[in-house]
């Protein structure tokens, strides 16, 4: 274990989320979704909303603190912070530098939040390429690559290439996030059960990606609220301690012309080893994970890169139900994750995380006491969490 760390420094007290809707269907603003789940989160912390202090986000979230705290009627803001870069990769940095905050000593209650209104600001999931183009867009845009797919599928192919993976595991990992769904009524896809036939016989999106190896685009939003382990013994809920929580990157991962070293990589392999060290813990101690799916095959590469396996182990470990509640050895995304539940930029998870700590999930792990929280794969940087009971 590292000599100095957060870990159970800090725990999440309280959580909160809207509704969540198909992109353009929310019938309020995204600041309005923001507000929403903030005082949902603060309310379920059984604080106030005059104690909170503090507000964390990611990727460019538009929703400012200065704007928030007025709204809320929080008289003053004694942190606020954005993560760089990324996309959903920053969002266990998002909490993870909301706890820093605390144990620095900024700030009391910090709230981590994200709101999305993809309906109202447009698509994450969409290709950008104008007339002209410069940077590293100038070297993939000609040609056509473009879109997060396309961008993610390449390298996909090239792990699933080196290393003998079929549409096996990617199925593997799609029907284990649907499954989980089906018990969710906060689901987007609840009620909509998926097949390995309906999956097979759903589109190319760009090989090796079908529909359903993709994530979903929503309206909502949610937050979790993080204070001192010792202020949280005198909140109602049994407390989440935060573990261990790195975000960074290995070098030149996001040279976006295609041309780095480490190819076919989640960009975990520098960030796990510091997560387990911080925590002192293995990856064997996990009994539950919450992995963000922007595709299928950052699933898998993100569960080989955090230990789970080996690159040559993966198709067995994604298939034959193992990423399944409740027999499988690793269950992954048991709220149904960005695929099934709803994408709201992966901070979902980190709700989910705490549902199966407190043992109120809808797919709870027996006896789970230690949960991997993992942000955007394939981006940089990254970020994780773990989280216990």
């Amino acid at each position: 274990m590292t000599d100095y760390s957060i870990k159970d420094k800090v725990t999440i007290v309280g959580i909160g989320e809207t509704r969540y809707y198909k992109a353009g269907q929310a019938p309020v603003s995204e600041f309005q979704l923001a507000l929403e789940a903030i005082q949902k989160a603060v309310a379920d912390a059984g604080l106030r909303i005059e104690d909170v202090d503090g507000f964390a986000s990611y990727s460019d979230d538009r929703n400012d603190p200065t704007r928030l705290a007025g709204a809320l009627g929080i008289p003053q803001i004694q942190f606020s912070n954005m993560h760089w870069g990324g996309g959903g990769g920053g969002m266990a940095g998002a909490v993870g530098n909301a706890a820093a905050a605390i144990v620095a000593g900024y700030a009391k209650h910090v709230v981590a939040f994200r709101a999305l209104a993809q309906g109202q600001f447009g698509r994450f999931g969409q290709g950008h390429a104008g007339a002209r183009v410069r940077g590293a867009q100038a070297y993939t845009a000609p040609y056509g690559l473009m879109s997060p797919a396309q961008m993610f599928a390449m390298r996909t192919q090239r792990f699933m290439y080196e290393h003998n993976i079929s549409q096996e595991a990617l199925a593997g990992i799609a029907l284990a996030s649907y499954k989980h769904a089906q018990r969710n009524p906060r689901a987007i896809m609840y009620g909509r059960p998926l097949t390995r036939e309906a999956y097979d016989n759903s589109r190319w999106i760009v090989e090796p990606f079908h529909l359903f190896d993709c994530c979903q685009e929503n309206d909502g939003s949610a937050a979790v609220v993080l204070t001192t382990t010792e202020r949280a013994r005198d909140l109602p809920h049994k407390p989440v301690y935060l573990m261990a929580a790195a975000q960074g990157s290995g070098y030149r991962q996001w040279v976006t012309a295609h041309n780095d070293p480490d190819y076919a990589t989640s960009n975990f392999k520098t960030l796990a080893p510091r997560l387990f060290g911080m925590a002192g813990i293995t990856p064997q101690d996990v009994d539950v994970a919450q992995i963000y799916e922007n595709f299928t095959g950052g699933v898998l590469m993100s569960i080989v890169e955090h230990g789970f396996c080996t690159a040559d182990e993966a198709e067995a470990f994604c298939t034959r139900g193992n990423l399944e509640w409740p027999e499988g050895n690793l269950p992954i995304n048991t709220s149904g994750g960005n695929l099934a539940e709803a994408y709201m930029h992966g901070l979902e998870l980190v709700l989910e995380g705490v549902r199966q700590l407190r043992g109120d999930s809808t797919c709870q792990v027996k006896d789970a006491r230690v949960c991997l929280v993992a942000a955007g794969p394939m981006v940089s940087p990254v970020s994780n969490l773990l989280l216990r009971n």
